[in-house]
């Protein structure tokens, strides 16, 4: 999909590298390192006992303003009772730990690319264009673990780090 909208005239967004692509639970931001243990904790607890669960892409998408698109994302289906339960739990167990909860739905997605804030308005149309001419190929994907996910970012875009990571099932 990125490739085919980057060929539709899109190459001058900022994307995502394919291996830096994932699913979100919980964003938790700057956070100091003497946390981490808690939030290892946390997360354990959070996925004990949690089955392992597949999802499907679904269709393409933007998050944005009035000024246009910042964000194109490919929405997430499949399981998704079982990837909000798990999410929720997460929440749960965050909360505890001083992360507030979000304040809006869960919206499970896989963010392809971002628009840098200077393209948003010139290129919205553009990339309207691009995500309803794009097919959306059928793709299955079985999550069977949670990640601690360290992000540094870079001028060339974000590299993630797997601090920890725990199973599912």
């Amino acid at each position: 999909m990125q490739r085919e909208l980057k060929g539709r005239g899109l190459h001058n967004l900022r994307w995502v590298r394919p291996e830096g692509i994932h699913l979100t639970l919980k964003f938790l931001g700057e956070t100091p390192p003497d946390k981490v243990p808690a939030i290892e904790e946390a997360l354990a607890a959070a996925c004990q006992g949690v089955p392992a669960f597949a999802f499907t892409v679904g269709s393409l998408g933007t998050f944005g303003d009035r000024r246009g698109p910042r964000v194109i994302w490919v929405d997430v289906g499949g399981e998704r009772e079982a990837m909000a339960r798990l999410q929720e739990r997460v929440e749960q167990r965050l909360e505890g730990l001083g992360f507030p909860r979000e304040k809006r739905a869960f919206s499970p997605h896989l963010t392809l690319a971002r628009v840098p804030p200077e393209l948003m308005a010139s290129q919205g149309p553009r990339i309207k264009e691009s995500i309803a001419a794009v097919t959306v190929p059928e793709a299955r994907q079985r999550v069977t673990s949670v990640g601690l996910i360290h992000s540094i970012l870079q001028r060339s875009g974000a590299v993630y780090q797997t601090v920890k990571a725990w199973p599912l099932g």
